[in-house]
């Protein structure tokens, strides 16, 4: 593969607004450079997402100046088989790299093997329309870990898998993942997509989950508050 396609990173992007119920993401720059998802996070009120890094190099360059203008708080990310070549275009632009270790990865869920949380856990699984939450509680009924997942036609977007740290080590992220899959295959969906931090990366990996595409973000650099 030398590009990660277009569609498949809108997809991604569908699925990752409705699990996290944002509003629907909009075109930005020109010519399909990229769409614009309204976050309204602290530190990361808005968020640009390069659609053609490999195909048009140029709209990488345009989506940072884009970004760079921005007065609200706003991040670009950047899926992209050629890391080097875009890490000089957000820099050109005068942006900060925040991360730059993200992988976009992707399953076919029939493939994806289950695992049963242990005791003393015990998942609770959440589906609301398109949206499943999972969350595994101790002994106590606190939750020790929990993951979202959203279906859109036939894929499902896995999206803030978590163990408390407390409750790290026990397989409780391969039990987590197991359930959500387990509920995006009950409403039709076949393949799954995801973007993994640097952290999670080894578990989706030994799950079956393959490498797609490097996944850059910059942002404007943070300028330190005066005393």
């Amino acid at each position: 593969m030398t590009k990660i396609e277009s569609e498949r990173i809108r997809r991604w992007l569908t699925g990752w607004t409705v699990a996290r119920s944002l509003p629907q993401a909009e075109p930005v720059a020109s010519a399909g450079d990229g769409l614009r998802s309204t976050c309204d996070q602290p530190g990361r009120e808005v968020e640009v997402i390069a659609l053609r890094a490999d195909e048009e190099p140029q709209s990488v360059a345009r989506l940072a100046a884009v970004v760079a203008a921005e007065r609200r708080t706003t991040w670009l990310t950047v899926p992209t088989l050629r890391p080097a070549a875009v890490e000089a275009a957000v820099g050109a632009a005068g942006l900060e790299l925040v991360h730059k270790s993200e992988w976009f990865m992707a399953i076919d869920l029939a493939e994806h093997p289950q695992h049963a949380p242990a005791a003393p856990y015990e998942r609770e699984v959440r589906t609301d329309g398109p949206i499943t939450i999972v969350s595994l509680r101790d002994a106590s009924g606190e939750v020790a870990a929990r993951g979202t997942i959203a279906v859109v036609g036939a894929e499902a977007i896995a999206d803030r898998i978590e163990t408390d740290p407390a409750h790290r080590r026990r397989g409780l992220g391969r039990a987590t993942m197991s359930a959500l899959v387990e509920a995006a295959v009950a409403q039709g969906a076949r393949t799954g997509l995801l973007i993994a931090s640097e952290e999670g990366q080894h578990l989706y990996s030994s799950l079956g989950w393959h490498y797609e595409a490097d996944v850059l973000i910059a942002r404007r650099p943070t300028v330190p508050s005066s005393r």
